[in-house]
């Protein structure tokens, strides 16, 4: 479930929660509201599209009451035609306009692929930087409520294949203000992935205009035994099993947030595996090919030598996603699987439970 404000406040007095806000809490979908409303408010060139847009209680909030304050010609409604759509707004992108396109689920931007990938995603490269392509995707995923297998994808890892294109995964409010922000000035096309499950999770948000750098991660919480790195949700499932694993079995977990996948900040992920030698990959998405598989492979080809045990990983396993409630509950990983494999990579216990030691790889 979602975290209340206590919930979150009690977050945010530990080592891991960013403070930058000071008292004014916003929730996630408000941080995302606020954001475009200052976007459209500091620039003319900005405007916001997309299925649901213009309803009274926006996109799962996220737009609420923009159509009443900017008119219709600033945010507006689409028909049901994901590519028909897309083509509007990058050609809007490449004629000098900032549009910010809502896709209410990401599954359907493969309709929309050839616009992303081939159009947008390499429109500056082939001009020679002669025409920017400012366009910001919003694309929302996330666990559904038997919603099946077309309609709970997260599809960050098939974008992530393709140059040209900037992947966002805000994890809090805090971060999805600022890094939207930052997606709707940048000169490139952005994909900003939201969460459905973070919409209701409170921080500590500036209300003055502020922008956070792509490619900049962040350390919620420091430790020296276990580096897990994790984008979006996988952020909150990471922190409550490093809170009982700490507890439980005194193993002291770093948590680092990438935030953006496209740009990844290569520094400060190697600085952590030099730091603590047991790395744990989180993911929303599928394991095989994905986001987590690509994080492996850098930390095997620049930081091999620190490791001291494998690389795991925790993601969706390599399945549709089941519509049943009960499947649902043993597809999605959380909190429970990702203390395991901290605690098998620490050998406090190996999968049948029997104690063993843990041991480098160099040995």
């Amino acid at each position: 479930m979602p975290w209340t404000k206590l919930q979150a406040d009690d977050v945010s007095r530990s080592q891991y929660s960013p403070l930058e806000g000071g008292d004014r809490w916003l929730t996630y979908k408000e941080a995302i509201r606020e954001a475009q409303a200052q976007a459209l408010e500091k620039d003319p060139r900005v405007f916001i599209m997309g299925e649901g847009v213009d309803d009274p209680g926006g996109i799962f909030g996220t737009t609420k009451n923009l159509h009443e304050q900017f008119g219709n010609d600033r945010v507006f409604d689409l028909p049901l035609a994901e590519n028909g759509f897309t083509g509007i707004a990058v050609g809007a992108a490449i004629a000098g306009m900032r549009p910010v396109l809502v896709h209410m689920r990401m599954d359907f931007l493969l309709l929309a692929a050839d616009q992303i990938i081939n159009h947008a995603a390499k429109w500056r490269y082939m001009f020679g930087s002669a025409q920017n392509v400012s366009l910001t995707i919003r694309a929302i995923i996330g666990r559904g409520w038997g919603s099946g297998a077309q309609h709970s994808q997260s599809l960050q890892g098939t974008f992530l294949h393709s140059p040209g294109l900037k992947i966002v995964m805000p994890s809090g409010a805090y971060d999805a203000k600022g890094l939207l922000l930052a997606s709707i000035a940048d000169p490139d096309p952005v994909i900003f992935i939201e969460h459905r499950w973070l919409y209701d999770y409170a921080e500590h948000v500036p209300e003055e205009v502020y922008t956070i750098p792509m490619g900049k991660a962040v350390v919620k919480r420091k430790g020296k035994d276990v580096t897990i790195v994790a984008t979006s949700y996988m952020v909150w499932e990471s922190m409550q099993a490093a809170e009982e694993l700490y507890r439980k079995n005194e193993i002291d977990v770093e948590i680092l947030d990438l935030r953006t996948i496209s740009p990844i900040d290569e520094t400060l992920l190697f600085e952590s595996v030099k730091k603590t030698g047991r790395i744990l990959i989180t993911d929303t998405g599928w394991k095989r090919g994905g986001v987590s598989a690509e994080i492996a492979a850098m930390i095997a080809e620049e930081s091999f030598s620190y490791l001291k045990a494998p690389i795991r990983r925790i993601a969706l396993p390599d399945t549709p996603t089941p519509a049943s409630p009960v499947l649902e509950e043993a597809y999605y990983p959380g909190k429970k699987e990702i203390a395991d494999a901290v605690r098998m990579m620490m050998g406090e216990y190996k999968r049948d439970n029997r104690p063993t030691e843990s041991k480098s790889i160099r040995d």
